[in-house]
Order: C-alpha cells, then sequence, then structure tokens
C-alpha cells in the first residue's frame, strides 16, 4: 500500500497563487507516475497534471500555462504551482500515484479562489 497527503490547500484571490505538496509514504517500490486531480462542485474529477518518472508531463486543457507540475523522486514528493487562479479552479485536488498497475489517491485537499 502507498499512501499519500496532500497539503497546501487554502484560500486565495483570484490571480494568486498556491502551491500544492503531496508526500508518498508506505510500500514504495517503483511508482510509474505520479500527478494532481481534481472536483469542482457538483462536477466529475478531472485531470489537472501528470508527471513520469522520466519527467515527461501532461497537463488539462483548462491549466496549461498556468500549473506547473513537479516532482522529488528520492523525496517521494510531487508538487503542483498554480499561478493566475481563477474562481473555476476551485475544487478538492487529489494526488494521485501509479504502482505496478495500481492506481493510489490522497484524501484531497481543498481550494478556494475567491473573486
Amino acid at each position: 500500500q502507498v499512501q499519500l497527503v496532500e497539503s497546501g490547500g487554502g484560500l486565495v484571490q483570484a490571480g494568486g497563487s498556491l502551491r500544492l505538496s503531496c508526500a508518498a509514504s508506505g510500500s514504495i517500490i517503483s511508482i510509474r507516475s505520479r500527478g494532481w486531480y481534481r472536483q469542482a462542485p457538483g462536477k466529475q474529477l478531472d485531470l489537472v497534471a501528470t508527471i513520469s518518472r522520466g519527467g515527461r508531463t501532461n497537463y488539462g486543457d483548462s491549466v496549461k500555462g498556468r500549473f506547473t507540475i513537479s516532482s522529488d523522486n528520492a523525496k517521494n514528493m510531487v508538487y503542483l504551482q498554480m499561478n493566475s487562479l481563477k474562481p473555476e479552479d476551485t475544487g478538492v485536488y487529489y494526488c494521485w500515484v501509479e504502482q505496478d498497475g495500481r492506481n493510489y489517491w490522497g484524501k484531497g485537499v481543498l481550494v478556494t479562489v475567491s473573486s
């Protein structure tokens, strides 16, 4: 089992920035991919960004150019730098990793962007 703990959420005004962090622990053998998903109130879970073990990144269309994902594989950390935040970025952000074909999720952290 892999445990994931997110931190860094909160309330920010539109145009502001936040940085999310996610720490992985437990039975970590070889995490292939890490990333972030979010769920806005009343909506489905959407991709925010992912990063592979080799550093290849993928972003959801709505965050391209504003958000940056990074990771420190040695420390089992993944980060999400969020700039130019918009009210529509509001939601619960979940950390995700994939290891040996299994998906693991954190409990989520709330990000609220006020207009």
